[in-house]
């Protein structure tokens, strides 16, 4: 027998899949470990042990892959638990980290209070050198004043050294230079360099990237070392990757995992609309702490180089997901307005809501869950972990239904609407932020919290239809095992296109495709099983943002700038409603971006036989629950999802339990379950197409 596991380490559970060679696969979730989340991840490995009366040892000699999410640089980010960091930068430019791009977020708001940097002005240290735009060298370097700076982050006892000096992407021998005193004369530190990290055009992007790489890499380090210790004590001897690249590139560039635990999601989404035909769909996952949306068009998954984690900058290419605050452990409370609001703060895994029991008194989105009907107190994970209802009814009682005149039941709901409409907000955002209407797309629910919460969130937004796939719980986990291998490469070249250079620009796109083949592999994956793709990030003369427009290979190589502007154009167009193609308008590029995809074996979904309409064998019972528009609570029938079959039929309202996640249907949709075990949730105008793509 082999295995693949899938694990996604989030702020309250852990949640694996474990697939087998013929397709079978098992979902497992242990409550995280915030001070050492490698200790969960080895308890989760344990259990499947456990399950199957191996070892431990015996177990991990039986798995090939093991494909791991973490959100440890993230959470490290959000807290502000990172590294204490130092940054050399040149002089007149310490302060860029606070300056930003020189533009206030919230522009009618004079009390919007600046984004925290990661490192402290102190520790920000002015080098004297200088570089012009084409790279000639202005102002040599002074290699005293780098050792003077290092001398200061040495009695400071700073652990991480980020260096990023003015227009260093057009000339790097400056700062490959201090990285060099920095590794003689500050051995131990994390060392983080601009153009190792991010090559490209704008120096705000660019020192702010850096500085996070630095604040986040001895944090994901000593993560990661401690887990290669454990699986190596019990002798794994099989592939270790963190998302979609070895741990040893996580650790050179560990800015690269921020947001890699949602990463999984839009993977494990497109797999599953697949089967009925869409290549389309939003995906949103709602663990305990966070809800992260994601947005799949064509089959591919929006990717940002404009993307931020708390206020902070990072230009890396990563997946363009919207992050909120929002989980089945964020706190309800009161506001000085007397208004109810919902997280972002959480409960998180300990000591988690009220009604796990484990010490806490504030009241969260599960415990209104609980207490409108649609947790079952007695089957929460099974029944392993029972749920404690008075505590969760005692903890809203005093901090919101006292506070606004309710009582608890209404308390709980207002709880419930207001968490659902900053959710369906997320949603819009994605969708309207780049061009389309949430309306034309499937929405994909996933997380231990989330079926709870997407009809309503669809309401809100007008969405039609509602896939639940059966893996829900631990969607991240199961887009892992079904990512690719991804490396990115960025050069600037600032040109315009009727007057740049094809040899110039050639030979870029070739070194980086041959960097990304030999990355991958060492990875294990031969140059046949690799796929490049070319973006190009392109402006009209004179603007200030860019267009990223993406071409094929050949294209690329081709160089034929008529070819990247007839991309170009409508793809301004289709974002900012206009084009200035007729009008003769100069267009001009900025960076070159190579990305080579390395194709990996994925797990095979087994289709179900068509097994009828019926679906009285999986019923349980029926149990009063809230129904929100109705505003009332009613007998609503309760069934097993594992024993729903493909092609059985459920009209709301309805809840489907299974052992890790529970889904609520509201009176306004039907469900009918596809052949790979998702739940179909359609409003009635939507049944033929929908029965038709289901049932063939």
């Amino acid at each position: 027998m082999s295995y693949k596991i899938g694990i996604d380490v989030g702020g309250t559970f852990t949640d694996f899949l474990l697939t087998e060679e013929d397709g079978t696969s098992h979902i497992y979730k242990v409550l995280s470990t915030p001070k050492d989340p490698s200790i969960a991840t080895i308890q989760g490995i344990e259990e499947m042990a456990r399950d199957r009366g191996l070892t431990t040892e015996e177990f991990l000699g039986q798995v090939s892959t093991i494909v791991h999410g973490t959100t440890v640089t993230t959470n490290a980010t959000l807290t502000y638990t990172g590294a204490k960091t130092g940054l050399l930068t040149t002089k007149g430019f310490r302060d860029a980290l606070e300056m930003r791009r020189g533009i206030r977020e919230e522009q009618y708001n004079n009390r919007f209070p600046n984004a925290r940097p990661v490192v402290e002005r102190y520790l920000r240290l002015p080098v004297t050198e200088r570089v012009d735009y084409k790279g000639d060298v202005v102002e040599p370097l002074d290699e005293g004043s780098v050792r003077a700076a290092l001398a200061e982050f040495r009695n400071e006892g700073v652990e991480a050294v980020a260096i990023c000096f003015m227009n260093a992407f057009a000339n790097p021998a400056h700062e490959r230079r201090a990285a060099e005193i920095v590794r003689d004369e500050l051995p131990g530190a994390f060392l983080s360099v601009s153009t190792e990290v991010l090559p490209a055009i704008r120096f705000y992007d660019r020192v702010s990237t850096t500085a996070l790489n630095a604040y986040v890499g001895p944090v994901l380090t000593r993560y990661l070392q401690s887990l290669i210790r454990k699986l190596q004590g019990l002798r794994y001897q099989g592939i270790l990757l963190i998302m979609v690249i070895s741990p040893e590139a996580a650790m050179d560039k560990p800015a690269t995992t921020l947001l890699s635990g949602p990463a999984g999601g839009p993977v494990a989404g497109l797999a599953f609309v697949r089967g009925q035909g869409y290549e389309d769909c939003i995906t949103c996952d709602m663990g305990g702490t966070s809800f992260d949306v994601a947005l799949v068009k064509d089959g591919k998954p929006l990717t940002t180089t404009e993307g931020s984690i708390n206020r902070l900058r990072i230009s890396l290419p990563m997946l363009n997901v919207v992050t909120i605050g929002a989980g089945g452990g964020s706190i309800g409370w009161i506001d000085e307005g007397g208004l109810l609001r919902m997280g972002p703060q959480s409960a998180g895994a300990d000591p988690g809501p009220a009604c796990y029991g484990r010490g806490g008194e504030l009241p969260t989105c599960t415990d209104a869950d609980l207490v409108l009907g649609y947790l079952d107190p007695a089957f929460f994970a099974g029944g392993r972990m029972p749920l404690d209802l008075e505590a969760a009814r005692r903890a809203i009682d005093e901090h919101v239904a006292r506070k606004l005149g309710y009582t608890v039941e209404e308390a709980a709901a207002g709880m419930y609407d207001v968490i659902n409409v900053s959710m369906a907000a997320a949603v819009r955002e994605i969708a309207v932020n780049n061009g389309y209407d949430p309306r034309d797309f499937p929405l994909v629910t996933a997380g231990g919290a989330g079926p709870n919460h997407a009809c309503m969130i669809a309401l809100e937004l007008g969405i039609p239809v509602i896939l639940v796939p059966r893996e829900s719980s631990i969607f991240c986990a199961a887009g892992m095992l079904r990512s690719d291998l991804k490396h990115d490469f960025v050069r600037s070249y600032p040109a315009r296109l009727d007057e740049f250079d094809r040899d110039r620009f050639r030979a870029l796109c070739r070194e980086m495709r041959d960097e990304g083949v030999r990355q991958l592999a060492a990875e294990g994956i031969p140059e046949d099983r690799v796929e490049t793709h070319v973006v190009l990030d392109l402006r009209y003369v004179r603007q200030y943002h860019e267009v990223s427009v993406e071409v094929p290979w050949d294209e690329a190589v081709a160089a034929d700038p008529e070819a990247f502007a007839a991309r170009f154009h409508p793809q301004h167009d289709a974002l900012y409603g206009y084009n200035l193609a007729e009008k003769g308008t100069p267009v001009e590029l900025i960076n070159v971006r190579v990305t080579t995809v390395g194709h990996t074996d994925k797990p095979r979904l087994a289709p179900e036989p068509l097994a009828g309409e019926d679906p009285s064998p999986a019923f349980k019972r029926s149990r009063s629950a809230y129904l929100p528009r109705e505003k009332r609570f009613a007998d609503v029938p309760v069934y097993d999802g594992m024993k729903l079959r493909h092609g059985n039929r459920i009209a709301g309202p309805a809840i489907i339990e299974q052992v890790n996640t529970t889904t609520f249907v509201t009176p306004e949709f039907s469900v009918v379950v596809d052949p790979l075990g998702t739940y179909t949730l359609y409003l009635k105008e939507r049944e033929d197409e929908i029965l038709r793509r289901v049932l063939g």
